[in-house]
């Protein structure tokens, strides 16, 4: 009898801990069926990495700030490749041309495919919630899309951290055959 005692009093002790606030949130992950871990991982390892920023999350930062202060973020939560995430567009067009769009706020109707061909629509954004699309491309076509949210006070602030650890985990799906077993693609 003590020790279910004690087990309900620790238990009761763990329920009455503060909960972390930055943890993230992932949905409307998709694959389409041309995406190959592989291929990321050919494109990436031991290479810069091309990362394009659409929209800003914290409007009391201007953008050059925001993408300074966000890119040693997602170094350290980068996905298993040895690459660095970069901003710089390559002097000649790479073919093919990997890469990752992180669309912050984007418009409802914002397609993976639209994003990879240069569309941008946002909408309003909430201050302390940073929205993002995320859309692996190739070329002109998505590989791959997540949306995630965090509460989060800067580029800086641990949910982001856990926002961008857990979109890479996502968006660069390691499994095999992800979207051969569940079905999930683009067209």
């Amino acid at each position: 009898m003590r020790a279910i005692r004690n087990f309900l009093t620790a238990a009761l002790a763990a329920l009455s801990l503060p909960i972390a606030t930055h943890a993230a949130t992932l949905g409307g992950w998709d694959y389409a069926i041309q995406y190959e871990y592989r291929d990321f991982y050919i494109a990436a390892d031991n290479k810069p990495f091309r990362v394009e920023l659409l929209g800003n999350p914290f409007a009391a930062i201007p953008a050059e700030e925001f993408a300074r202060r966000l890119l040693p973020v997602m170094q350290a939560n980068k996905p298993p490749p040895r690459l660095t995430f970069t901003y710089d567009v390559p002097a000649e067009k790479q073919h093919p041309d990997y890469r990752l769009m992180l669309v912050f706020d984007a418009a409802n109707d914002l397609s993976a495919d639209a994003v990879c061909n240069g569309a941008k629509r946002f909408k309003p954004g909430k201050p302390g919630q940073v929205n993002v699309f995320a859309v692996y491309c190739r070329n002109d076509m998505a590989l791959s899309q997540v949306t995630g949210w965090v509460t989060a006070a800067g580029p800086d602030d641990p949910g982001m951290g856990d926002l961008m650890k857990d979109l890479f985990n996502v968006v660069f799906d390691r499994s095999p055959y992800s979207q051969q077993q569940h079905g999930h693609h683009f067209r």
